[in-house]
């Protein structure tokens, strides 16, 4: 009865939308539920809100156009990106592949890793795999599923910080920064060596990566980015100073959502954006990006009740523990650090023909205190993202459309 009544007020409000000016038809579809979304819009600067809504219309052939609404964004105010970094690593990994054209060398290929300096960690074993072995292709399911951090140091390091940020502004995605690893304390050195690796087939070295080192000055222009009033530094000592996101990695929203359309829709950007990637490389990632981590066998997260059903899915269900119906699937990537929370999705309702992608960001930190593992995001962060995601989604339902989309492309099987 609560969804109907909220379709009800939705359907009501949508006539009037369609009948002004909509360039502001974010702010007006949350407005229209105040007991929602004022406290954090009436502060929208200090909870550091974003949000990217892109409508998708079809024409009679299934070919997709796009408008997209936003509402507070501005590309050069700095969030901490946190693990949505992760997604533009895994297709630069699978396009490195691919550009390699090494006979034998595939995304599936057993890999091992090893040390050369400081920071780096040597691997040769992946309980998580199949195999009980590391690939290319097991570290991208894992990043997907779980948004796994070792999985995605080891594709910085398969990648190396120079080409993942010259890939990066030469297919335009000029205002990405990704200038480290996570969790192994990467500074401003360390984070400029990556580890030699091999990559074997049939028990043979079939690729071989040394060390390599980033000589460009990739950090010289950048300026302080002080917020908060304090943190606690690695001793857990509290510092009475604002926390400095100078050298942490950044990835803007709607940069956010243009690699997301690169990757579901690449035939609808300029072919220098698009990702090198096969018919199996764009399965792979459609798949485990939409699948839940219960439905994975390897790696098997069943036993793991850290994982509910909603576990990454921040819009809509994010801040509700119960099963997400199967008609709706989520091909998303989040993150979540330092009090940010941020989600960057395409939502699919097979049976009711809705399709629309959304990438939202939200801040809480109340006692401006960093690295205190306090922040609101059970509180603040989940429940605005959760309706967000369904204010948008109901309004996707009840909006009129020329033509329904085929939407079999993102059917996928997780069965197997």
């Amino acid at each position: 009865m609560k969804k109907f009544s909220l379709l009800l007020i939705i359907s009501a409000f949508a006539f009037n939308v369609h009948s002004q000016d909509n360039s502001n038809l974010v702010e007006q579809l949350l407005r229209a539920h105040p007991e929602l979304f004022n406290e954090i819009l009436n502060d929208a600067d200090k909870h550091e809100v974003q949000i990217v809504y892109t409508q998708i219309n079809r024409d009679k052939n299934n070919h997709p156009s796009f408008k997209t609404y936003t509402y507070n964004v501005d590309r050069n105010r700095f969030f901490y990106a946190a693990s949505t970094v992760k997604l533009p690593l895994a297709l630069m990994s699978l396009e490195k592949i691919n550009n390699l054209k090494i006979k034998g060398l595939t995304k599936d290929s057993p890999m091992k890793i090893d040390s050369a300096s400081l920071k780096q960690i040597a691997v040769s074993v992946d309980t998580s795999a199949a195999n009980g072995l590391p690939s290319i292709s097991n570290y991208i399911k894992k990043i997907l599923l779980v948004s796994d951090n070792d999985a995605y140091n080891r594709l910085y390091e398969f990648l190396g910080q120079q080409y993942v940020n010259e890939t990066l502004k030469a297919k335009g995605f000029k205002d990405i920064r990704i200038l480290n690893r996570y969790v192994v304390g990467d500074d401003t050195i360390t984070a400029r060596y990556t580890n030699p690796m091999q990559f074997y087939n049939n028990g043979q070295i079939v690729y071989s990566q040394p060390q390599v080192y980033n000589s460009q000055a990739i950090y010289a222009n950048l300026k302080p980015i002080l917020k908060g009033k304090g943190y606690l530094n690695a001793k857990d000592s509290l510092i009475n100073q604002p926390f400095n996101f100078q050298y942490k990695n950044f990835y803007p929203l709607e940069e956010q959502q243009k690699v997301l359309r690169t990757l579901l829709f690449p035939e609808t950007v300029p072919s220098a954006q698009r990702f090198n990637l096969t018919r199996e490389d764009y399965a792979l990632v459609y798949k485990y990006m939409s699948m839940l981590p219960q439905e994975s066998k390897h790696p098997n997260y069943s036993n793991s009740a850290e994982y509910q059903p909603s576990y990454a899915k921040f819009l809509m269900f994010g801040d509700r523990k119960d099963s997400i119906p199967a008609n709706i699937r989520i091909f998303n990537k989040i993150g979540d650090s330092y009090g940010y929370m941020i989600d960057n999705a395409y939502i699919v309702d097979f049976e009711n023909k809705v399709e629309f992608m959304l990438s939202a960001v939200v801040f809480s930190n109340k006692d401006e205190i960093f690295n205190d593992s306090k922040y609101e995001y059970e509180t603040i962060c989940l429940p605005f993202l959760g309706n967000i995601g369904r204010v948008i989604y109901d309004y996707e339902l009840n909006r009129k459309k020329d033509h329904l989309p085929d939407l079999s492309r993102f059917k996928m099987d997780y069965s197997r």
